[in-house]
C-alpha cells in the first residue's frame, strides 16, 4: 500500500476591493511613498469596509470559489480549519462561522492562532488528518482583517498591514505529491516585540484600556526584522538541507510577505534567484495569515506538477517556520 501524503488540490483567494495607497497613508500620519516602498516593499494595500463585516467575510468568498474549482460538494467537505489573528469573535471560532456560510453541514471547524505563520502551523495540522486515513477533503483558510487592530495614528505599523486571505482543499495522494516535510518553531519570549497589550485575559477591555490604545497591534520593529530574517532564513535552509534540496531543485520559494528584505534575506540563503520567489507584497501588504495562501492563489497558473516549493513564515509570538511541498496538479 502507498503511502499517503496530503496534496493540495486546489487554491483559491479573496481581497477586498477598497486599495489604500501610499499615498493616502501621507494624508493619516508622518510618512511618504518613497519611505514606505523602499523600507517595506509596500505600495498599497486592501481594507474591508463595511459594517459588521469581519475575517469570515474574506475567508467564505475565497472558500466558496475553492468548492467551485475543485468541484467539491459543501457537503464532502471533512474539516476546515482557519488561521486567522483577527477571528469575528472571540467565540465561536471563525472556522465554525464559514462552515455555516458556505454550507458545509458535515464538517468540524476550528481556529488556529499563530499570527503571521498560522496558515503554515494549519496547513502543517491538517495534513495529519489526511495521511492518517481519517479525512479526505480538507480546507485550510489563511485570512485575517489586520485593519480591525491597527492602529492609524502609528506609522509604524499602519504602512505594513492589510486585509486580506485564501483557502487551499488538501486531499489524499499517493504519487509521492504533495506535503513532504516541515520545521516548524515558536519561542515565547519575543512576545514582547509583538503583541496586542489588552483584550485578552490577562487585560480584559475597559474604558481605560480603549483610552490608551491597547487594543491595536504592537511592534518594535527592528527587534522583529532582525529575528525574522534569521528565522525565516534558518528554517528554509533546514528544510533543504534535510531533503537534500539545492537552489536549482526548488522551483519557487513563498514567503510570508511582511518585508521585501525579508524575503530577499531568505532567498538569497537558499540559493535562488528572484524568479523562483513569489512576490505580492507591493499589492496588498502585510495580510497576517492570508500572506501565503494569496500568493499560491496569484501564482497558481505558473505551478506545474511535481514543482518542488518552499513556504516560509515569521509572526509574532514568536512563531516560525517552512514546509516543503510538492505541488501536486497542473492548472487547467
Amino acid at each position: 500500500m502507498s503511502k499517503i501524503t496530503a496534496a493540495i488540490t486546489g487554491v483559491a483567494g479573496y481581497v477586498p476591493e477598497y486599495v489604500l495607497t501610499n499615498k493616502e497613508l501621507e494624508t493619516m500620519v508622518e510618512t511618504n511613498d518613497e519611505w514606505i516602498t523602499s523600507r517595506t516593499g509596500i505600495k498599497e494595500r486592501r481594507i474591508l469596509k463595511g459594517e459588521g463585516k469581519g475575517t469570515s467575510h474574506i475567508a467564505v468568498p475565497a472558500v466558496l470559489d475553492l468548492l467551485k474549482k475543485t468541484n467539491t460538494k459543501p457537503e464532502e467537505v471533512d474539516l476546515l480549519i482557519c488561521a486567522t489573528t483577527t477571528p469575528d469573535m472571540v467565540f465561536p471560532a471563525t472556522a465554525n462561522l464559514i462552515t455555516a456560510e458556505v454550507g458545509a453541514v458535515n464538517a468540524f471547524g476550528y481556529d488556529l492562532q499563530a499570527a503571521c505563520s498560522g496558515f503554515l502551523f494549519a496547513l502543517a495540522t491538517a495534513s495529519k488528518f489526511v495521511e492518517t486515513g481519517q479525512y479526505k477533503k480538507v480546507i485550510v483558510v489563511g485570512a485575517d482583517k489586520m485593519s480591525s487592530i491597527v492602529d492609524y495614528t502609528d506609522r509604524a505599523t499602519c504602512i505594513i498591514f492589510g486585509d486580506g486571505g485564501g483557502a487551499v482543499m488538501l486531499e489524499p495522494n499517493t504519487e509521492g505529491l504533495g506535503i513532504i516535510d516541515s520545521v516548524l518553531k515558536s519561542d515565547g519570549t519575543g512576545a514582547q516585540f509583538l503583541h496586542m497589550k489588552a483584550g485578552g485575559s490577562r487585560k480584559p477591555a475597559t474604558i481605560e484600556t480603549v483610552q490608551a490604545r491597547e487594543h491595536y497591534a504592537y511592534q518594535e520593529g527592528q527587534q522583529v526584522f532582525k529575528f525574522a530574517v534569521k528565522g525565516m532564513a534558518d528554517v528554509s535552509a533546514e528544510v533543504m538541507e534535510r531533503n537534500n534540496l539545492t537552489g536549482e531543485d526548488v522551483a519557487w520559494l513563498v514567503p510570508h510577505q511582511a518585508n521585501k528584505r525579508i524575503i530577499e534575506a531568505t532567498a538569497n540563503r537558499m540559493g535562488l534567484s528572484n524568479e523562483k520567489v513569489m512576490l505580492n507584497i507591493h499589492k496588498y501588504g502585510n495580510t497576517t495569515s492570508g500572506t501565503i495562501p494569496l500568493c499560491l492563489w496569484e501564482y497558481e497558473s505558473q505551478l506545474k506538477k511535481g514543482d518542488n516549493i518552499v513556504l516560509a513564515a515569521f509572526g509574532g509570538g514568536f512563531t516560525w517556520g517552512a514546509i516543503y511541498l510538492k505541488w501536486a496538479y497542473d492548472t487547467k
